[in-house]
């Protein structure tokens, strides 16, 4: 079954007059949601027992959970120390991920800096490779963890990018930004056909079981030259990429992921509108 919900808490969570992230469980179930993805962007900052708190109101739901790492994270920062930073970053949102119940941990991978692309990528490739060795150490291999597909040229995180770094090792599963990926690619996703190409691709690489439920995030992003520029809304004309082609691709394909929306403000409204209209396909 494939699973729909917000990333945090959308606007219309805070003009009812919520502010608790445990009052979001409800909120999200009333309106048909399934998931909830809850954001360490600036920081793991969170005590254990507020994490055991949010974790029981949402199983008293029955709404699963995600987490995001802080957003500063980059393995391929050619400085030792920095690297080290990035792997506390990832493991101190899985602990908190394991108190909260959850089980899957999205994270950036690396910005490509002053270094050739090829040494960038090789890097990260290595230093996920010690997160893997520290993952075991940790006993957080029964987590998800879930490299992210970027939206600035600049930054470490193409489709074939994250697709190699998921090769390392099962703990691993891609999280597809598909707004990124368009913003990336200079609005490439039109079509199924668009949407299939890559996965197909991944398929390919990571087989069918490691796929079948990987990671999604999506909203339509405004981009320049450069790639992302900010979130939007389904409102948004001019820029995509849109959801019903990706529907498409994912029904035809029997993939079920956990689809994530992003989108500036609207994330439960958005997330609940990609639900209606996937169900509507498949029926």
């Amino acid at each position: 079954m494939i699973k729909f919900g917000p990333s945090g808490n959308s606007l219309s969570f805070y003009e009812a007059g919520y502010e608790h992230t445990e009052q979001a469980a409800k909120f999200v179930k009333e309106r048909g949601l399934d998931c909830f993805e809850y954001s360490f962007g600036r920081g793991v900052r969170m005590s254990e027992a507020k994490a055991a708190s949010i974790g029981e109101a949402f199983a008293m739901e029955g709404v699963e959970l995600s987490v995001h790492a802080p957003y500063f994270i980059n393995f391929a920062n050619p400085d030792d120390e920095m690297a080290a930073k990035s792997y506390g970053y990832v493991l101190d949102s899985g602990k908190m991920l394991k108190r909260m119940g959850g089980k899957r941990c999205v994270f950036h991978p690396a910005a490509q800096g002053k270094d050739r692309r090829e040494v960038a990528v090789e890097r990260t490739a290595d230093r996920l490779k010690m997160l893997r060795d520290y993952i075991y150490l940790n006993d957080m291999q029964e987590l998800l963890f879930c490299p992210e597909t970027m939206g600035k040229a600049a930054q470490i995180g193409t489709v074939e990018e994250i697709t190699k770094f998921c090769e390392i090792d099962r703990v691993f599963t891609p999280c597809v930004d598909f707004g990124h990926v368009n913003a990336r690619e200079q609005g490439s996703l039109k079509t199924a056909a668009d949407y299939k190409i890559r996965l197909e691709y991944m398929l390919e690489r990571l087989g069918y079981e490691r796929m079948k439920h990987f990671h999604v995030h999506f909203s339509k992003i405004q981009y320049g030259a450069k790639g992302e520029i900010k979130h939007l809304t389904f409102a948004d004309t001019v820029f995509g990429p849109e959801f019903e082609p990706l529907a498409e691709a994912l029904h035809e394909l029997k993939l079920e992921p956990y689809i994530v929306s992003e989108s500036d403000g609207r994330q439960v409204e958005e997330a609940a509108e990609m639900k209606r209209a996937y169900e509507a396909l498949a029926r």
